[in-house]
């Protein structure tokens, strides 16, 4: 009984190879082409690096900046009664969902944190009547405004700014990449104009 044949091997030198082209030696690769891939190798040994640090130094940076504004802002607002100076609007639709969530700029009396008498327009809910009171932060100049931040807003907030230094980080290593692709491209180019201009003449007379 004949034995199948094993099916054809290729040879030692096919092999499929782990280095990439550009690195290996061969009579097309060009001094662009290492230059392309020493420069992509480093963009991706230098990015993941440089990103925790990235991350760490601006979320770092940021949490002090946004906590000593929160303490600019404790020093300098001040929570307080405000009495509403007439009736908020009804909603179309009382006791929805929406309603919950909707609110009715209306006008407030309330003493800001030097003592004096101020009257701001603020953000209620629906159907409150004159008279009725409410929490307000004030500031020292007279002004309606929103409370100190809180430490969780102070640690997302940090956060948010330590993502964005890493998608900025990753974001210039790949513009980096595609800036010099292009300039070694118009390299490339280039050079080809010149060798053709050179062999031109040989391909294009008449013997």
């Amino acid at each position: 009984m004949a034995r199948g044949m094993p099916p054809a091997q290729p040879p030692p030198d096919e092999l499929p190879r782990i280095m990439p082209w550009r690195l290996r030696r061969n009579p097309l690769r060009r001094r662009t082409d290492l230059w392309q891939a020493w420069i992509a190798l480093g963009l991706l040994l230098t990015v993941p690096a440089a990103t925790p640090a990235a991350m760490i130094l601006t979320g770092d940076i940021a949490h002090r900046h946004y906590t000593r504004t929160a303490q600019h802002q404790a020093q300098t607002r001040h929570e307080t009664t405000a009495v509403l100076l007439h009736d908020a609007p009804r909603h179309p639709e009382p006791g929805s969902a929406e309603a919950k969530k909707t609110r009715y700029p209306v006008t407030v009396r309330f003493t800001d944190p030097n003592g004096h008498v101020r009257t701001a327009r603020t953000d209620v809910q629906p159907q409150l009547s004159a008279g009725s009171t409410l929490h307000v932060w004030a500031s020292t100049e007279g002004k309606i405004t929103d409370p100190p931040l809180t430490a969780d807003q102070i640690r997302n907030r940090s956060m948010g700014w330590a993502v964005l230094a890493a998608l900025a980080i990753h974001a210039a290593g790949a513009l980096t990449y595609g800036a010099v692709s292009r300039v070694l491209q118009r390299r490339n180019l280039a050079e080809w104009d010149a060798a053709w201009a050179e062999a031109a003449p040989r391909w294009t007379t008449s013997p």
